[in-house]
């Protein structure tokens, strides 16, 4: 235990005596927190708080373009811009100006009534209403399209969304004109509603719900426990290079003249930078409880869950450090341990759904995001942040991280005293 003590105490003085590395460890993830969490949260509120300003094309001037135009305007998504040319609206959305242009074709009321009623009339011949008129002859009209110019800069998501929610605009507009033609046909009186167009189909969000409090996940939610997992195996890079520098200065080996195991060395920078995860957990925590808010992002909530956070936190933190003992151990050089280990450390977040939800991932790489320790820690984090689940249902991801760290930790030790007996 003593011998313990040393290592650790030893540990502790190299790593307090290096300002920079200790302001990197600390400072640079909550800067980078802050800037991730500001650029999505203003994100979403650009998608649900700001409008857009949208061009539009009117070449039908009728009853249909007027109601689209309606329609465009009451959205809180849009603010609208007439134009006088599709040329004028290519030019400026392509050219990043706005983001979005629609053009309405000529003729697109007048063809659209004509095709609901030779529909209508069709439908009530069939049905014998018209048993003495004339056989319909149909006209042969071709589908009209309403252009949506895109800015090229603009996300496949944003996209999709847009076209979806015109689409089923102009839907209800088509449904309004059929039933509209209908009752012309079936009464006298234009003013009589013989039938209903309200929506009879309805959609309801139901939020996952604490007792009588709603879980309502946001940027802050999502963005602490991802990017602090980020910083935390990050740590792999100072430990792995203190490793390769105290090999390569000598004081490995005079460490070795001493009684002293390969295992106790490891087991001194273990409870070190462990220490320091807990440190820039505790610290990104701070930052979304009292900072976050002051600068106009959402609060962190952690009532009631600190305990079950600090324990994901350490295991956690116990995975990164034993994945920055193997890189120590195996790397001969700075030059070896520095980019690996930061390039290691960028593809297990990749992997692990820091940046793109594994569910977004190709089926390949969702398989592949099994073994990234990161996405073992994610998990558990986002089951404490938004699912709240107890410990038990922790108990799989906390026991993948701590066999991860466990095989590298006997890795390293197998490999170092393999290397020494040679």
């Amino acid at each position: 235990m003593h011998k313990l003590w040393a290592s650790t105490y030893k540990e502790f003085l190299l790593l307090t005596r290096d300002f920079g590395g200790l302001a990197i460890l600390f400072l640079m993830p909550l800067l980078l927190v802050i800037t991730i969490t500001l650029v999505q949260n203003d994100t979403f509120k650009t998608l649900k708080e700001t409008k857009i300003p949208i061009l539009l094309v009117d070449n039908d001037q009728g009853e249909v373009s007027k109601s689209i135009l309606q329609n465009l305007k009451n959205s809180p998504l849009f603010e609208v811009n007439s134009q006088s040319s599709e040329k004028s609206v290519k030019e400026l959305v392509l050219t990043g100006k706005y983001q979005l242009g629609i053009v309405i074709p000529k003729n697109l009321s007048k063809d659209l009534n004509l095709k609901v009623a030779e529909n209508v009339e069709g439908i009530l011949e069939i049905f014998g209403e018209e048993e003495e008129s004339i056989p319909l002859v149909k006209s042969k009209l071709k589908p009209k399209e309403i252009r949506l110019y895109f800015d090229p800069a603009t996300q496949f998501s944003f996209r999709n969304s847009i076209k979806s929610g015109i689409d089923q605009m102009v839907s209800k507009i088509e449904t309004q004109t059929i039933y509209k033609a209908f009752q012309e046909e079936l009464t006298d009186d234009p003013s009589e509603d013989i039938f209903d167009t309200e929506p009879f189909i309805l959609f309801k969000e139901i939020v996952p719900s604490d007792g009588e409090k709603e879980i309502i996940p946001n940027a802050t939610q999502h963005n602490i426990p991802a990017w602090t997992l980020f910083a935390i195996f990050f740590i792999i890079l100072p430990l792995s290079i203190n490793m390769v520098k105290e090999k390569n200065q000598g004081t490995f080996v005079r460490l070795r003249t001493h009684p002293v195991a390969y295992a106790t060395f490891l087991g001194g920078k273990t409870i070190v930078f462990l220490g320091v995860a807990l440190i820039q957990f505790a610290l990104m925590l701070l930052i979304g409880i009292y900072l976050f808010p002051w600068i106009g992002l959402p609060k962190l909530d952690v009532s009631g869950r600190l305990p079950l956070l600090f324990f994901v936190a350490s295991f956690a933190g116990l995975a990164a450090v034993g994945l920055g003992l193997l890189l120590g151990t195996v790397a001969k050089t700075q030059e070896q341990s520095a980019p690996f280990g930061a390039t290691f450390v960028v593809i297990l977040a990749a992997l692990g759904g820091v940046w793109v939800p594994v569910f977004a991932m190709p089926k390949f790489m969702q398989v592949l995001s099994n073994i990234s320790p990161m996405n073992w820690g994610l998990n558990a984090f986002y089951d404490v942040f938004l699912r709240n689940v107890g410990i038990l249902e922790l108990l799989p991801e906390i026991a993948l991280l701590f066999l991860f760290f466990v095989v590298t930790v006997v890795i390293s030790v197998v490999y170092n005293e393999r290397k020494n007996a040679v």
